[in-house]
């Protein structure tokens, strides 16, 4: 082997050597590993290792979990119990004192339908009427009149919310200052939830009961927004003021709409009150012409079917004038 040959093959090993080096070294060496951590730490958060849509993935989990269990709670609450409604409705009754009113009540409408008919049939109505419908009618109008108070301050106290967040205030004295300071029904409620956190309970539960006191949109609505922003953070603040800026808007429109719809429901009263006050002046002017309706049997088949006419006339009205949002 000449020296020629032996110079070749060591230039070869060295050229070889060479590559495997300049490939392999870095791998072995943990350059490459420190090159991507210093990358990792020099890049923003959103590059350092933490998936974004991954993250965003997370947050809708968190906030789909929180409204199904609102929506376990709302079903739960179905069955209202009798206590709760008299609550809603602002009363400070008992369970004792309800039924003592809706028997007081139930003999007194039959004593005087009785007495005005002789006829013990509506004697027997106007106990039933008096003993369930009255009381249930009274507590369903005192419940919707405390909604809509709730409805209109509500707004207001959720500026009082965003302004003193805003100004640096913790949320605990905001509410203090609605419970304090805010027109009732509002006032009460808020210090009900000052209350329950006094006694342990988290905002988020707290907010939710709410909507167990107040079965309203507004307080539903609160109550998911509390829940979400305690689970998943964000500007508590610029929430609650787009919350409070959609209840007036919801509001606005709903007065708009009772506004428009005002001449159908004056046409709907006056077609529903003219058969009953045609029957009165007939009866008032010819009584031997009408009382046929209630002497004969094909009278009172007559009588009785358009009653009942008139009573689905006057749901169908009822239900085309009657716009909910």
């Amino acid at each position: 082997m000449t020296a020629s040959t032996l110079a070749v093959a060591a230039l070869a090993m060295l050229a070889v050597g060479g590559v495997f080096y300049a490939l392999f070294y870095p791998a072995l060496s943990g350059e490459k590993r420190a090159e991507k951590r210093r990358k990792e730490f020099a890049a923003p958060a959103a590059v350092r290792g933490i998936d974004r849509e991954a993250q965003a993935r997370m947050k809708r989990g968190q906030i789909a979990q929180s409204l199904k269990e609102i929506e376990s709670r709302e079903n739960a609450r179905s069955k209202v119990p009798l206590e709760t409604r008299i609550a809603q409705a602002g009363l400070s009754w008992t369970r004792r004192k309800y039924h003592v009113v809706s028997a007081i009540t139930a003999v007194v409408l039959g004593l005087i339908l009785f007495v005005a008919s002789g006829n013990a049939i509506l004697g027997v109505t106007g106990l039933f009427v008096g003993g369930f419908g009255l009381p249930a009618w009274f507590l369903k109008r005192s419940r919707a009149k405390r909604l809509k108070k709730f409805g209109v301050e509500f707004p207001n106290a959720l500026d009082v919310i965003v302004r003193g967040i805003r100004a640096g205030l913790p949320v605990s004295d905001c509410l203090r200052i609605i419970a304090s300071e805010a027109a009732e029904p509002v006032r009460g409620e808020f210090r009900q939830i000052i209350e329950s956190q006094t006694l342990g309970l988290p905002l988020a539960e707290a907010s939710v009961k709410l909507y167990e006191r107040m079965p309203c949109a507004e307080a539903n609505f609160f109550g998911i927004v509390i829940a979400i922003q305690q689970k998943t953070g964000g500007n508590l603040s610029e929430t609650l003021g787009n919350l409070s800026r959609v209840l007036r808007e919801r509001r606005k429109m709903r007065d708009k709409i009772q506004a428009v719809s005002m001449e159908a429901k004056a046409s709907a009263a006056i077609i529903g009150a003219l058969p009953p006050t045609v029957m009165l002046l007939v009866y008032l002017t010819t009584p031997k012409y009408i009382e046929l309706l209630w002497q004969t049997q094909s009278g009172k088949l007559a009588l009785a079917a358009s009653g009942v006419w008139m009573l689905i006339g006057v749901l169908v009205m009822r239900k085309m004038i009657n716009f909910e949002i």
